[in-house]
């Protein structure tokens, strides 16, 4: 990806982290990305095309700093580190998370964004899922959990609590205190 590109994109979170989806305007991403519209559809086509590159670009900075969980041995230690990653004091997690919840709720009235957001919630589901298993078969957590149930619910969890940390109804240190007691639960830890 070139550098103009990244540029955009970087630009195209921002303005769906503050305005939504409905209020990307080429016209305004084109103002704060510092570039002339007609570049926008050069690279991306549309509007929609740059929505899917936008959800794209969310998913690789996500994975850039969620990817710090795996220098951990433990896939317990795993799993906890990549879900509270999710939930930093930093700002581009931030506005990650949060262009992300503006893309997953405007899907309702937007069709075209489902696949790829499927895609992605099911990706992540699947990642949770491989290190419930790991943890499983090392015995660290129960042998009767269902690692794809456990998965959904923590991922589902991480996505709700970031939601309300955002929007001030939780505090970012009791969201990652839920959080924390959820994974315990969830993987009914023996260790």
């Amino acid at each position: 990806m070139s550098q103009r590109q990244t540029q955009i994109l970087e630009a195209a979170v921002r303005v769906i982290a503050q305005d939504g989806v409905r209020g990307l305007r080429i016209e305004k991403l084109a103002a704060e990305a510092g570039v002339s519209t007609a570049l926008i559809y050069y690279h991306f086509k549309d509007r929609s095309g740059v929505l899917h590159a936008t959800l794209e670009h969310i998913n690789h900075r996500a994975k850039d700093y969620t990817d710090r969980a795996f220098i951990e041995a433990d896939p317990c230690a795993q799993l906890e580190q990549m879900l509270m990653l999710e939930l930093q004091d930093d700002d581009e997690v931030r506005v990650n998370s949060i262009a992300w919840g503006e893309l997953r709720a405007s899907a309702v009235f937007n069709p075209d964004l489902r696949e790829p957001l499927d895609t992605t919630t099911r990706a992540w589901n699947n990642d949770v899922e491989t290190l419930i298993a790991q943890a499983r078969q090392a015995g660290a957590v129960s042998s009767d959990i269902n690692a794809a149930a456990a998965a959904e619910h923590l991922t589902a969890l991480v996505e709700g609590l970031s939601e309300r940390w955002h929007s001030g109804s939780i505090t970012r240190d009791r969201a990652r205190e839920v959080l924390a007691h959820a994974i315990s639960r969830e993987l009914r830890d023996v260790t």
